[in-house]
């Protein structure tokens, strides 16, 4: 097993300069006076707190890589030579109808006015950071486009430049808001939706109002600090000027931009950038169930939530109070996933890991639903990237889990889409791309697709990182209708947790998700014995 060692790592750009070093510390075990460098303590010495985070911070998305003790890929998924489970009513299966092509990934989420998706994914949070802002045409028509969700995540009014308050703090206008709702709306078609996220200072300034009010969102989303995991999340500001003025909207801004000394690091050139901090969050059960109630009042018809990777206590709360509040969608957010803009050993060491919080998430609402509470639909999120990975989640949580909550998995292609097209521009395409073409129709094979939808005249307007969006959304819908026909699952109801082994005693004992030499022995006993078998 290899828990990844502090002190080095590619996302802090800093390298151990030895062969051997400590496994706990990731010192070299030879340090010598006179090193150039370049480990995390190495940096930190003259870079200080910059080698907290991912760099170059708003240009980069970064994940934590930690190799956890059991994780996804400890479970297999099974494979049956019979049956053919959610086919259509009156629709016998067999090898001319129960083809792969046929099964359905349609999903559905809410607790009684449904949203539907053509499949289940949706979009991680894309919020205030930078790379969310510059490639937001990309991932809001792409996302559109797939028939897939979109959260719109926190701070977004907060940082917007051309953010207009009234008297009491409130906002009067938001363009950048209005921009991201806008431009997915465009090409929404009818699966799928916007919804917008709120922290402690969203609540403060009135987003759920005017997007409400100016916008009649259908959905907003509580969110229960998670974002850069549990401390808020952070942007970076290069400009004095601009760090002031969030700190004037009420946000934590470090160092402190009005501090004399600060000021003259900036201008020394010592200190070349700001952290814009949101403030924790503090729950209690009364409050959450009024802010709910308040949030309906305004007119919202559908109210999710999303939480981290807290421990048991927290996730018995979220999934306990969801279920009484009615909460429309709870996401569940595991260690191991990650955008960048959290601290790096924050994202490499805090929180539950995605198996173990999704392991007990089940165990939980299983609880609830076998006393007859009705469960909040789940969606789980953390480290996904591949249409296994969503078969697993889906199976893992089964009946309550509808889908699977992507951040970098899904920001990805917008961003080589975009560079694509600039490549192409500059007559600079690298090999990799260069070598399926030299245009867009060449290059991507879902580009006729997306042409098809929006029309000859209007894909002139689609962004090519909507269309990397859409390919990548195509390629898990395709490659998880193929891994559901295997398991003979013709629609996302008839996937169980009986669809999944797991590969270690230990995988058994996290998730209570057989393990491959027992799954389905007494069928098979039974079978050997010449006995009836289920």
């Amino acid at each position: 097993m290899n828990l990844q060692r502090p002190n080095s790592n590619d996302a802090t750009r800093t390298a151990n300069r030895s062969r051997s070093v400590s496994p706990m510390s990731g010192l070299c075990s030879r340090c010598i006076d006179g090193c150039t460098g370049n480990c995390e303590v190495f940096k930190a010495t003259f870079r200080s707190r910059e080698l907290i985070y991912p760099g170059p911070f708003g240009e980069i998305t970064a994940g934590g890589d930690k190799d956890y003790p059991v994780d996804y890929s400890h479970l297999n998924i099974q494979g049956y030579a019979l049956g053919a489970k959610g086919m259509p009513e009156g629709v016998i299966g067999d090898s001319d109808s129960a083809i792969f092509p046929k099964v359905n990934t349609e999903t559905e989420y809410g607790w009684d006015k449904k949203v539907k998706m053509k499949m289940p994914i949706f979009t991680g949070a894309l919020g205030s950071t930078e790379i969310a802002r510059k490639n937001w045409e990309h991932f809001a028509v792409g996302a559109a486009l797939s028939g897939v969700t979109l959260v719109c995540g926190e701070n977004v009014c907060g940082i917007d430049p051309g953010l207009k308050l009234d008297k009491k703090g409130k906002i009067i206008s938001s363009p950048d808001m209005d921009r991201r709702i806008e431009v997915y709306r465009r090409y929404h078609k009818g699966y799928g939706e916007i919804l917008v996220q709120m922290n402690v200072e969203d609540t403060r300034l009135g987003v759920a109002e005017y997007v409400s009010k100016k916008h009649g969102l259908d959905t907003i989303e509580l969110k229960w600090g998670q974002g850069a995991k549990c401390i808020g999340g952070e942007i970076k500001v290069d400009s004095l000027e601009r760090a002031l003025e969030l700190q004037k909207r009420g946000y934590i801004v470090t160092p402190d931009p009005s501090s004399p000394l600060s000021q003259a690091a900036f201008k020394d050139g010592s200190l070349k950038e700001f952290e814009r901090h949101s403030r924790l969050g503090f729950i209690d059960e009364e409050g959450f169930y009024a802010e709910v109630k308040r949030l309906r009042s305004l007119g919202f018809k559908r109210i999710t939530l999303k939480t981290g990777a807290y421990g048991l206590r927290e996730l018995a709360m979220a999934i306990k109070w969801s279920s009484n509040a009615h909460v429309d969608l709870l996401t569940i957010d595991g260690a191991g996933g990650g955008t960048g803009m959290s601290p790096w050993r924050m994202m490499e060491e805090w929180g539950m890991p995605s198996l173990y919080l999704h392991a007990a998430a089940y165990e939980f609402c299983n609880k609830l639903a076998s006393r007859g509470e009705r469960v909040p639909d789940i969606a789980f999120g953390g480290g996904f990237s591949s249409e296994d990975g969503v078969f697993k989640a889906l199976a893992m949580g089964a009946p309550f889990v509808k889908a699977v909550c992507m951040g970098r998995a899904l920001m990805i292609p917008g961003m080589v889409g975009k560079n694509i097209a600039q490549w192409i521009k500059d007559g600079k395409l690298p090999n990799t791309v260069s070598q399926f073409g030299s245009t867009p129709e060449e290059i991507f094979v879902c580009y006729e697709e997306v042409k098809d939808m929006v029309g000859a005249a209007e894909m002139k307007s689609i962004p090519l990182g909507a269309v990397g969006i859409y390919s990548y959304s195509e390629k898990i819908r395709v490659g998880l209708q193929q891994l559901m026909a295997g398991a003979r699952c013709f629609n996302l109801p008839a996937i169980s947790r009986k669809d999944l082994m797991s590969l270690t005693e230990e995988c058994t004992s996290v998730t209570g998700i057989p393990y491959l030499m027992n799954a389905y022995r007494e069928d098979a006993m039974r079978i050997l014995e010449g006995r009836q078998w289920a």
